[in-house]
């Protein structure tokens, strides 16, 4: 579930908050880990509006959604280059336009969200740093 704009700009300035809590040491260990893992909103829109084929998703780690829409991706494409106007060729890339226009139009939030997460993890993983 994608949140709206505000509320992943509360939940980013809760997280800033509880960073800025953070010993010296401790703040530079996290912001060294959210460097590593943050993803850029631009780089997945432009993924996603070039590449119809999932490759946003892998952008995002996604693997297992990323390899089924590239997959769907190929086989319309397959089944065009085999038989030039058929349905299903056809069917199958509209399906994924279908399922796919809505992130690219919410792409800012989707990575927002991605972020947010990303910044939750490093924070617990400064905090409580496994043996």
């Amino acid at each position: 579930m994608i949140l709206r704009h505000a509320k992943l700009s509360q939940q980013e300035d809760a997280l800033r908050v509880q960073i800025r809590q953070l010993t010296d040491a401790q703040r530079k260990q996290y912001y060294k880990l959210e460097a590593e893992q943050v993803k850029d909103p631009d780089t997945f829109a432009v993924l996603n509006w070039f590449f119809v084929a999932g490759l946003h998703h892998f952008y995002l780690g996604k693997f297992a959604r990323g390899g089924v829409n590239l997959s769907l991706f190929l086989l319309s494409i397959l089944i065009l280059v085999i038989y030039p106007n058929h349905w299903a060729g056809y069917s199958i890339f509209v399906g994924i336009l279908v399922i796919e226009l809505p992130q690219l139009l919410s792409s800012q939030n989707i990575v927002h969200h991605h972020n947010n997460q990303i910044m939750a993890k490093c924070l617990a993983d400064v905090r409580h740093p496994k043996a």
